[in-house]
């Protein structure tokens, strides 16, 4: 069988019927960097997180799966990156460090806000070749 880029779909079938699907698409060159917070708003009390996953995809923002990027990531306002991951257990990069080399075209960080300092906290990633990327999130105090 030769190689051919495009799309790959299975369907499962229940009794009969179509119960699931789920596709894959031939992604092409790496173009940028995707960042999505599971919340853009977190209590400014030193202790609740963002976390916030940062995918490489390529001009049509499918993942490039075999993506291995070193993404550099900086914070604005008030928060801090608390850890970096990428899901490889056999990095020894440490999670506290604010660089991460992506695995399998993703990566994670940390984010929380300073106790008692409300505002917005930028969360920047870069990485050479591609598209920088941002995210912002709300710290609010609670009232």
């Amino acid at each position: 069988m030769v190689y051919q880029p495009g799309e790959l779909k299975a369907i499962a079938y229940k009794h009969g019927k179509k119960w699931a699907t789920q596709s894959m698409k031939t992604t092409g060159p790496a173009q940028k960097l995707t960042m999505q917070a599971d919340r853009a708003k977190i209590q400014a009390d030193g202790n609740d997180l963002s976390y916030v996953t940062v995918t490489v995809t390529d001009k049509s923002g499918l993942p490039v799966p075999r993506a291995k990027n070193h993404i550099q990531f900086s914070v604005e306002g008030p928060g801090e990156i608390v850890a970096t991951d990428n899901g490889d257990a056999t990095s020894l990069v440490s999670f506290q460090s604010p660089e991460r080399d992506a695995f399998n075209g993703l990566a994670l960080v940390i984010v929380r806000a300073r106790a008692g300092q409300s505002g917005e906290i930028i969360l920047k990633g870069k990485t050479d070749g591609l598209a920088p990327c941002e995210t912002k999130i709300t710290a609010a105090l609670k009232k």
